[in-house]
């Protein structure tokens, strides 16, 4: 392949993610970010104890922002990291 047909292969790709990322954020209540990853979930618990040397939390009924990915669908992931993990409660929807 041709870096050119690269680059427009990665493009659809990403440009797919973001269809079906689009089409299923009203499915979840939180989002997840951390240094590595984009989490969509609808339970988050912070496992990790408080003073430890990093933040671990644990997503139940997740979706993952990865176009490389066969499967982004996740009946549970722990998330870990030394950075900062930001969680965020979406909106309610009201069905739209």
């Amino acid at each position: 392949m041709s870096s050119e047909e690269v680059e427009r292969y990665e493009a659809e790709i990403e440009l797919a993610l973001y269809k079906e990322y689009r089409d299923v954020i009203p499915m979840f209540r939180y989002v997840v970010e951390t240094d590595r990853r984009f989490y969509l979930a609808n339970k988050v618990e912070r496992v990790s104890p408080p003073g430890a040397n990093f933040i671990e939390y644990e997503l139940t009924d997740a979706w993952v922002w990865d176009m490389y990915r066969q499967t982004r669908f996740l009946a549970r992931v722990t998330v870990s990291s030394s950075q900062v993990i930001t969680v965020e409660e979406l909106p309610e929807t009201d069905g739209l």
